[in-house]
């Protein structure tokens, strides 16, 4: 897996504020709900990135959340490194060999590093707007397909 379930919380959370930004403000229990996320853990969650800038929380009466800042300021990195933190500096080796570097190779570190970087660039240069896009994009498309496939019966 390239990051933790609470990651991927986290990223489905982010989603679903940026496709309701500018809107009113969106509650845990309604994100938990249409993610079926436990509604606990995705409080602490939401506390995580709070701390970490990306989201605002106001409580009380008509409180609720919503982006810190624009969606398409937000990378896919940043919600993954506020969750997990930012990538050991000692690098572990993919097949858990005690040594693994430049000088001392496992017999896949050169590939491995390869992909590391491609996911982390991927990360790095993936929205949280373009995500919310594609996000919609495949609902319209699901929609269209449910809607054909009752037509035909």
């Amino acid at each position: 897996m390239l990051y933790s379930k609470a990651a991927e919380y986290a990223i489905q959370a982010m989603i679903y504020l940026a496709e309701h930004e500018g809107n009113s403000l969106s509650m845990v229990a309604t994100i938990a709900k249409q993610y079926q996320i436990p509604q606990q853990y995705l409080a602490k969650i939401i506390q995580t990135l709070t701390k970490h800038g990306l989201v605002e929380s106001y409580r009380g009466r008509g409180g609720g959340l919503k982006l810190a800042k624009p969606a398409n300021d937000i990378t896919l990195l940043q919600i993954v490194h506020a969750i997990d933190g930012p990538p050991p500096e000692q690098e572990q080796c993919v097949i858990g060999l005690d040594v693994c570097s430049d000088e001392a190779e496992c017999p896949l570190h050169n590939e491995w590093t390869h992909i590391k970087s491609l996911i982390r660039d991927t990360l790095e240069h993936q929205s949280l707007a373009k995500l919310a896009e594609g996000m919609r994009t495949k609902r319209q498309e699901l929609a269209d397909l449910l809607r054909g496939s009752k037509a035909a019966k």
